[in-house]
């Protein structure tokens, strides 16, 4: 799918979703918060989200670690549009900025003038991409030395009733999401290729994975 075809579809689920986004999607998008805490940026560094929607994740961890810079892009243009206005009511506009690219394929230089970087995060997003292995595979290698890749997503909540997650799988289809169910696998074999290290944990009864991929220095 062209970025133009992705764009027109995100728009049009989010043209009206995002205005009620961050207050409804709280009480299911766990774990978010937690990926924030274990960044832990150096002075300096600079961390991009991948589909970083209303700029809420950005915002949070720029106000948690004031002296690293932030970035983000995503691929609909509406949630763009709120990231753009819920940075500029915190007043963070000279530490987090934002573009509209794919997370499969943008050149950092093109729109931060930045080769690397040093912490990367993906929040419940890398289930909305058809091609969610590329991106993997591109953002490993936007990583400098010692970087770090962070991903919160859907489980397969091995650990809740089945009902449960038959629920929520048909819901959460409905907003052209798709759990990674190979995301451990696929992930092992990233950072057996490139000598990284590899954290998987499945909290809250197996609703949420959350992996951290660490560089070698």
């Amino acid at each position: 799918m062209s970025i133009t075809d992705s764009t027109a579809l995100m728009n049009r689920i989010y043209r009206h979703q995002r205005r009620i986004y961050d207050p409804t999607r709280k009480y299911f998008l766990l774990g978010r918060d937690r990926l924030i805490d274990g960044l832990r940026p150096r002075d300096g560094d600079q961390v991009l989200e991948l589909g970083c929607g209303t700029g809420r994740n950005l915002i949070l961890a720029a106000r948690r670690y004031p002296n690293a810079r932030f970035f983000g892009l995503d691929v609909s243009t509406e949630m763009l549009t709120s990231a753009i206005e819920a940075i500029g009511r915190a007043g963070l506009e000279a530490r987090v900025r934002v573009s509209h690219a794919d997370a499969g394929a943008f050149n950092p230089c093109e729109l931060f003038g930045t080769k690397r970087f040093d912490r990367i995060f993906i929040s419940y997003s890398l289930s909305m991409i058809p091609q969610w292995t590329h991106v993997l595979e591109h953002a490993a290698g936007l990583l400098t030395p010692g970087g770090e890749l962070h991903i919160v997503d859907f489980g397969g909540q091995e650990g809740l009733p089945l009902w449960f997650r038959h629920l929520l799988r048909r819901w959460i289809a409905l907003f052209e999401v798709t759990p990674c169910d190979r995301l451990k696998p696929t992930l092992a074999a990233l950072a057996e290729r490139r000598g990284a290290t590899l954290t998987v944990e499945r909290p809250y009864r197996g609703y949420a994975q959350h992996a951290i991929l660490r560089l070698p220095a």
